[in-house]
């Protein structure tokens, strides 16, 4: 009563972000957050300032496009919550720093 060997199911294609480690883009965000305060360390506060915002922007952005299983730390409240978070936050931050006109950070 044997049915015989069973079917081979070809496997189901990979998104390309499947191969990458799980927090990839909470990392991303990191990496850009980093760089943009060490920017401010180095007295250019407005360059820091939109890089941080920036971090912010892309983290709403991946958190827009990421499949809810693949976007680890970045999810925090429900998709839209998260979105209108980063987003209004990220434009906030890059717009203030680019609309004070005064100098750097340093005390002279």
């Amino acid at each position: 009563m044997s049915a015989g060997p069973d079917p081979v199911t070809p496997p189901e294609p990979r998104a390309p972000w499947s191969r990458l480690p799980a927090e990839w883009p909470m990392l991303l965000v990191l990496a850009i957050a980093v760089v943009g305060l060490l920017r401010v360390a180095t007295a250019h506060w407005r360059e820091g300032s939109v890089l941080l915002g920036g971090a912010l922007l892309v983290a709403a952005a991946l958190r827009a496009v990421l499949p809810p299983d693949r976007t680890g730390l970045l999810a925090i409240r429900s998709r839209v919550v998260d979105i209108l978070a980063y987003s209004t936050l990220g434009l906030a931050v890059v717009l203030l720093a680019v609309t004070i006109t005064r100098g750097s950070l340093t005390v002279t």
